[in-house]
């Protein structure tokens, strides 16, 4: 055979493998596309897949939409779409995004203090009111300012009774157990109209070697609670593991913190959030203890009570604006923030904040939104649901309208960035940096949604939730497909080289 001949059937022979590696391609890519057209994807990227197996989680319990901020082009990938799952934490978006809109990012809640006489020689023969309107960050600092704005206006002594008016948000039924049996945890707690540090008690742990204890904190104050000073130490060489259970806490009794076992030094020094028992008197101690602190003097007590008909502020304590708070929501997940904030739009709209107002006025900004009507279900608006359902079309469509939205500044910088703060700071990948996006977690769902900044310069859209036994399992699949999405070239994700 000549050389040119062999030269010839080479070249015939490369070029049959380069167009079967084509074909192939093209049908692992799925149907092809009209001229100017893209199809969605409906296969996983080869590490996604794998992270899956790993974590025992079928491909059917994920529903995923990665789409470009522009709703006009189909999407570059779309799985489960349009079936209705559990969210979690990511319907914080819903809420978040709706009152951005219904009520301005500039939004304040105001508490207006109230004194039914006038102050004389440092006396107040009469009763302080405090009308809670639902303001979901009056926590250690800015109780602390009111109060000293009370003494300001020149009392010190309370010849009469601290009345607290929480009558802004309707009665709630709540078991704070119910969710999960753990009623201490923060995320708990139920929302009120005057919630004060979210319920919670901070416990500070530093530890005295020499002492052979560790020193115990708490803020705020609270009034007719006693909490130990101290704990003792662990055997020396305890590691630090488990320190909380190593405390044998007990929340029980509403009057008393009890911390019956020991803390390892080896912790250095530690903080635990816990919610006490008895979380509707909650704002009465927290109140009577600060002010006790500041040196103020009660003679009656602290209760519930209504502000009276015609009786003007003497002044007003105002929360930091809505484009703070969402941020505090979103970046930390805060439960009961959103669920002050869900309730908020009914107190606005309606006169007094329940849960049905709620519902009923962000369904309908939903429908009138995304033009998707039926795929929402809302319980609480803040994910800590059984309950509440959305699809991840729907989702992602809400995502693209809000990039359109001029509070889309507002709502995007409130969102955990990858690998960089919040809920997203352990998790570290390719896309660091470059994702803005909403955690969701519970016992049987992961989840994540909102923007990722493709290494090409193009915002997309992802939306990703797992609901499955194993879902928490499966966080390494949802940080493949950021990266992945990260990654994506323009033209389609079909064309991914690692499919």
């Amino acid at each position: 055979m000549s050389g040119l001949s062999v030269s010839w059937w080479r070249g015939l022979a490369c070029a049959l493998v380069v167009q079967c590696l084509a074909w192939g391609a093209a049908w692992a890519a799925g149907p092809a596309a009209a001229p100017g057209e893209e199809v969605a994807a409906a296969t996983l990227p080869r590490s996604v897949a794998a992270a899956l197996a790993r974590a025992k989680v079928p491909e059917q319990a994920l529903s995923v939409v990665l789409a470009e901020v522009d709703e006009r082009a189909p999407p570059r990938l779309a799985l489960r779409e349009d079936v209705l799952v559990n969210p979690a934490s990511v319907m914080k978006l819903v809420t978040s995004f709706a009152a951005l809109e219904t009520l301005g990012p500039s939004f304040t809640w105001e508490t207006p203090v109230y004194l039914d006489a006038v102050p004389e020689a440092g006396a107040l023969r009469g009763n302080v009111y405090i009308r809670g309107q639902g303001d979901p960050k009056l926590v250690v600092e800015r109780l602390w300012l009111l109060l000293r704005r009370l003494r300001a206006q020149g009392v010190h002594v309370i010849l009469g009774d601290i009345v607290l008016d929480r009558s802004a948000f309707a009665p709630l039924a709540h078991d704070a157990a119910r969710f999960d049996g753990e009623p201490w945890r923060p995320y708990n707690v139920a929302p009120d109209a005057l919630l004060v540090n979210y319920k919670a008690v901070a416990l500070g742990f530093v530890p005295d070697v020499a002492a052979g204890v560790a020193r115990v904190t708490h803020e705020p104050p609270l009034a007719h609670v006693q909490v130990p000073d101290s704990v003792p130490l662990a055997a020396e060489g305890t590691v630090c593991g488990d320190w909380r259970t190593a405390l044998r806490a007990d929340f029980a009794d509403p009057g008393r913190i009890a911390l019956q076992g020991a803390y390892p030094a080896a912790c250095g020094v530690q903080h635990w959030s816990v919610a006490p028992a008895d979380p509707e008197g909650f704002a009465a101690r927290a109140i009577e203890g600060m002010w006790r602190e500041l040196g103020g003097t009660l003679t009656g007590r602290v209760r519930e009570g209504a502000v009276p008909p015609g009786l003007a502020p003497a002044f007003s304590a105002s929360s930091p604006p809505l484009s703070e708070v969402v941020r505090d929501i979103n970046k930390f997940s805060n439960n009961v923030m959103t669920r002050q904030l869900f309730l908020t739009l009914a107190l606005q709209a309606n006169g007094q904040g329940s849960l049905e107002g709620a519902r009923a006025l962000v369904g309908r900004w939903w429908d009138e939104r995304t033009g998707l009507p039926g795929t929402l279900v809302l319980d609480n608006g803040a994910g800590l649901s059984r309950e509440e359902r959305v699809s991840a079309r729907a989702l992602a469509r809400m995502l693209q309208r809000a990039w359109a939205s001029p509070v889309m500044p507002e709502l995007v910088a409130s969102l955990p960035i990858a690998g960089v703060d919040g809920t997203l700071r352990r998790r570290p990948g390719k896309a660091s940096g470059w994702a803005h996006l909403k955690t969701g977690t519970l016992r049987d769902v992961a989840a994540l949604a909102g923007y990722v900044l493709g290494a090409d310069g193009r915002r997309r859209v992802l939306v990703a939730i797992v609901n499955h036994p194993n879902a928490p399992a499966a966080r390494p699949a949802l940080d493949a497909l950021v990266d992945w999405a990260h990654g994506a070239p323009h033209g389609g994700a079909r064309h991914r080289p690692d499919w």
